[in-house]
C-alpha cells in the first residue's frame, strides 16, 4: 500500500490512477493532520509526499510533515514531490530522512523505477542483518547510510584488512570496530580498545608492549603489553590522530611486522592480531602537515569506513530514543516509561555536536529525573536552548548551530572544560578541538 499525500486533487488521482494501473494499491491524503492520522494508523510500502501545501508555499510546512511521519514510521520510505525551483528544499527533506525526491512535472517511467527501487530496498535493509546471520553488536537504526556502512562491514569482517574508521566524536566508532570483530573468524579471541589518546608519550611502549620487572623506577613486576593480550584477536588503536610522531615510529614497526621487544627485555615477540583504528581528526590533512607519518597512514586504512554524524541520520533518532529509554530504565531498576510524540519530534531537532553520545546522555537523565510518561519538558531541562530549534538546512548553519552550543556550555559551565564536555556529551579532547575550530578557545 503507498500513501499519497497532495493538497492537489488533480494530482492524487493522477497518481493514484498511475500507481494502480502499475499494480500497487494507493491510500490518499490531502492534507497535513489527515496525513499523520493514517500514518498513525497503518504502515505503508512507500509514502508520496507533496513538499508544498496551498497554505504555506514556503515548504516548511512539507518538512514538518515529512519529521512527523518519519517519528511515526521510520521504516517506511518518503519520496518527496517538489517544484525545480525547490531543490534546495528537497534536499533539506533528504537531510531529514527522505528516501528521494521527484520534480514536478515528472516523467512516468522514472517514478515508477524509483518507487520500485526504494520499496524493493527497504525490504532487502529490513532483512539482510537477520537473514545472514549479521550480529550487529548493538548499533541501532535503518538509515540508508547506516545500511550501507554495516553491508560494508559485514563484507569485510571475515578478513584480516587493516580498517581505519573516520568519524565525529560520539558516532559509535567503537560499536562498529566491535561489530567487525564479533563477525570475525577472530570473534572467540580477545578485543583489546586502546585510547591512544589518553597515553602519555613515556607511557607508549610500557602500555603497548609491556615491560619486565625491573625495566624502570617503579616497574615492581612484569606486565604484558596490548599487543600480547590482543594476541589471536583483533586490537583497537581508537584516537589514533593523538598519538606523536615518535610513537608513531614505534607503532609502525609492530604493524608492518607484527613483532616488539617489551621494555627491559631483548626477546622479540610475535603476534598474530588484526588491527582496527578510529580517529575523528582529518588524517589526509595530517599527512600534509607532516603531523602524521604518511607510511602509517597507508598501513591503518586499506579499508576505510566513514560513520555519519547524527544530524545526517535524524530517521534514526525515534529508534535510538526508545532504546535508550530502555537501556536506562533497565540500568537504573526503573518502569519503562512512555514518551509522548510532541517529545521525539523536540529531540528529532536538536543540533547534537556530541552525536549518540550526547543522545544517550540526554534520555538517560530524562529517564532517571522523569516520571512514567516523558513529555518534551523532561528533556528541554537538559537542553541549553530550550526553543525547539529549526532543521538544519547546510552545513554553514550546522556550524553557526554548534559553535553556539559550545557558547553556551562555555557560559553555563563557567569556563570549566570538564563541566562543558559533560553538558555537550563530548569528551574532553573533542571539546578542545571543536573550540580551536571556532576560534573560542
Amino acid at each position: 500500500m503507498i500513501l499519497i499525500i497532495d493538497d492537489d486533487e488533480a494530482i492524487r488521482l493522477s497518481l493514484g490512477f498511475l500507481l494502480k494501473k502499475a499494480g500497487y494499491e494507493c491510500d490518499m491524503a490531502s492534507n497535513p493532520d489527515e496525513a499523520l492520522q493514517k500514518v498513525r494508523q497503518r504502515e505503508y510500502e512507500l509514502i508520496l509526499m507533496d513538499m508544498n501545501f496551498s497554505r504555506d508555499t514556503s515548504g516548511r510546512e512539507g518538512l514538518e510533515l515529512l519529521m512527523k511521519t518519519k517519528i511515526f514510521r521510520p521504516e517506511s520510505p518518503v519520496i518527496l514531490i517538489t517544484a525545480w525551483g525547490s531543490i534546495d528544499l528537497a534536499v533539506e527533506g533528504m537531510r531529514a530522512g527522505a528516501y528521494d525526491f521527484i520534480t514536478k512535472p515528472w516523467h512516468n517511467l522514472m517514478l515508477l523505477q524509483r518507487i520500485e527501487t526504494a520499496i524493493k530496498l527497504n525490504a532487502t535493509r529490513q532483512e539482510e542483518p537477520t537473514a545472514a546471520g549479521f550480529d550487529r553488536s548493538g548499533i541501532i537504526g535503518n538509515n540508508q547510510a547506516l545500511i550501507e556502512l554495516l553491508s560494508t562491514v559485514e563484507k569485510i569482517s571475515p578478513t584480516d584488512a587493516p580498517v581505519l574508521i573516520l568519524g565525529e566524536n560520539g558516532t559509535g566508532k567503537e560499536l562498529i570496530a566491535n561489530a567487525i570483530h564479533k563477525n570475525s573468524k577472530r570473534k572467540e579471541n580477545p578485543f583489546v580498545m586502546v585510547n591512544l589518546g589518553g597515553i602519555s608519550r613515556s607511557l607508549f611502549e610500557s602500555e603497548m608492549f609491556g615491560h619486565v620487572k625491573g625495566a624502570f623506577t617503579g616497574a615492581t613486576t612484569s606486565r604484558k603489553g596490548r599487543f600480547e593480550v590482543a594476541d589471536k584477536g583483533t586490537i583497537f588503536l581508537d584516537e589514533i590522530g593523538d598519538l606523536d610522531l615518535g610513537s608513531q615510529v614505534k607503532l609502525l614497526r609492530v604493524l608492518q611486522e607484527h613483532k616488539f621487544e617489551p621494555l627491559g627485555q631483548s626477546v622479540t615477540k610475535k603476534v598474530d592480531i588484526r588491527v582496527i583504528s578510529a580517529t575523528n581528526a582529518d588524517i589526509p590533512q595530517m599527512v600534509t602537515d607532516k603531523s602524521f607519518r604518511e607510511d602509517l597512514f597507508y598501513r591503518i586504512n586499506l579499508i576505510t569506513l566513514r560513520i555519519p554524524p547524527l544530524r545526517d541520520r535524524r530517521d534514526d533518532i525515534p529508534l535510538l530514543v526508545r532504546h535508550f529509554i530502555r537501556q536506562a530504565a533497565h540500568a537504573n531498576g526503573l518502569e519503562v516509561p512512555e514518551i509522548k510524540s510532541e517529545a521525539i519530534e523536540f529531540l528529532c531537532r536538536l543540533p547534537y555536536p556530541g552525536n549518540i553520545r550526547e543522545l544517550k546522555n540526554i534520555i538517560e537523565r530524562a529517564v532517571i529525573t522523569g516520571g512514567t510518561q516523558l513529555d518534551k519538558s523532561d528533556f528541554s531541562n537538559f537542553i541549553l536552548n530550550t526553543d525547539t530549534p529549526p532543521l538544519a538546512s547546510t552545513p554553514t548553519n550546522l556550524e553557526e548551530i554548534e559553535k553556539k552550543a559550545l557558547q553556551e556550555a562555555m557560559e553555563k559551565s563557567n569556563g570549566n572544560y570538564t563541566q562543558a564536555a559533560r553538558i555537550l556529551g563530548v569528551t574532553r579532547q573533542s571539546l578542545y578541538r571543536k573550540l580551536e575550530k571556532h576560534g573560542l578557545k
